[in-house]
């Protein structure tokens, strides 16, 4: 029964660990998440569970709900200034068979709106829209009635589908981005603001060992104020794609130093990602530069 239980898991681990990802936003909690559903169905022995499916999406998502409560309520990074974990890809590495796999990773780049929104709002969504799971059952989650779970669901939608959407050209958002950094190089204000959009934000996330790096800006003359600190002496910049959009890796001594993703839309920057925790650039699985 021990071997039967455990390959039946694994045949189950991608999903729980899609699930975990779009609930909590970085892998290694997501990881973690899913390790910890493993060992109470372990310990549970598979006694009693008539449905392993529903089991395991059932106590994998009340695992990350209560480690999104518990995250709410830490005081040393602002929720709205973590920048989710990001798929790195080098820019000419994405061929036609692979479209399909980046489609999925792009919709990665919802992780940051998702991250605006409250914990059951993001459970809701995520169980029902992602993964198609009935309102009855996300209610007994969250504690709440299905018409309540349906309304956090609806909520959550309307914020999701407000997010903007990136121009498909890759070509025309590299251009915008050179600019910019051509710009910030030359530290030419007028034109740093002539390529982002009047209400663009700026969100970074330095971690715990760079906790002034993180910061949530928004409006083009600020974010043009800051974006002269990208102009760093020596830095080397690699173009790759973030979550499936236009991206730069700053190099320092040969070394990935911080990785920005952009969102542009009709040719004009409209979100800026930057993560510069120097403990997640180690864990990112970067394409060879």
């Amino acid at each position: 029964m021990g071997a039967d239980l455990t390959d039946e898991f694994e045949e189950r681990r991608d999903r729980l660990r899609a699930l975990a990802i779009r609930m909590l936003g970085t892998r290694d909690e997501a990881e973690d998440a899913v390790q910890e559903t493993w060992m109470r169905l372990d310990r549970a022995g598979g006694q009693g569970i008539d449905n392993l499916d529903g089991w395991l999406t059932t106590v994998t998502a009340r695992i990350c709900l209560n480690r999104l409560r518990s995250r709410r309520t830490r005081t040393e990074v602002p929720l709205d200034r973590h920048v989710p974990d990001p798929v790195v890809h080098r820019v000419d590495a994405v061929g036609p068979d692979e479209e399909a796999i980046l489609a999925d990773e792009v919709g990665a780049a919802l992780l940051l709106v998702l991250d605006a929104l409250t914990p059951p709002e993001r459970l809701a969504f995520v169980l029902h829209d992602v993964f198609a799971v009935p309102f009855d059952e996300i209610a007994t989650m969250i504690e709440r009635t299905p018409d309540a779970a349906r309304q956090l669901a609806s909520r959550a939608r309307r914020r999701v589908r407000g997010a903007t959407v990136p121009d498909a050209d890759m070509s025309s958002q590299r251009r915008v981005v050179d600019a910019f950094f051509a710009a910030a190089r030359d530290g030419d204000f007028a034109r740093l603001v002539s390529v982002l959009h009047p209400d663009v934000v700026l969100h970074s996330d330095g971690g715990a060992a760079r906790q002034p790096l993180s910061v949530i800006v928004r409006g083009s003359g600020e974010v043009a104020r800051r974006a002269l600190w990208f102009a760093i002496p020596n830095a080397v910049l690699h173009p790759v794609l973030v979550n499936g959009r236009a991206g730069v890796v700053v190099m320092l001594s040969a070394k990935p130093f911080v990785l920005m993703g952009f969102t542009v839309v009709a040719e004009a920057i409209t979100v800026i990602e930057v993560l510069a925790d120097p403990e997640r650039i180690r864990r990112l699985d970067f394409p060879t530069l």
